[in-house]
């Protein structure tokens, strides 16, 4: 998840009283209050995702749907580069025979 994602996310009510059920959870199971922020870290990395999938299913739709484009686009330029590697190695190689 993108940073202005989970922006968008921490702004929704029931976002962060999941975080502050998270942290009373772990902080009684700990002996100690861990503290808001790695309550959040926390939350965020481990339960976002399907909390958002479950709650807010369109949005997740669309977040899925950005990230397969930008993982795609990813590829390609990934096969370009490794194309262009390919085709310069190819010339070192022919100077060095000679």
């Amino acid at each position: 998840m993108k940073i202005s994602d989970v922006r968008d996310l921490l702004k929704d009510k029931r976002v962060i009283e999941e975080i502050n059920r998270h942290l009373w959870i772990e902080s009684q199971k700990a002996g100690y209050s861990i503290g808001i922020e790695r309550a959040t870290d926390e939350w965020l990395r481990l339960y976002a995702e399907g909390w958002m999938k479950f709650h807010m299913p369109r949005k997740y739709a669309f977040l899925q749907a950005k990230k397969r484009k930008a993982d795609q686009h990813q590829k390609k330029k990934k096969a370009v580069r490794r194309a262009t590697r390919k085709t310069s190695g190819r010339k070192k190689r022919t100077l060095k025979r000679k």
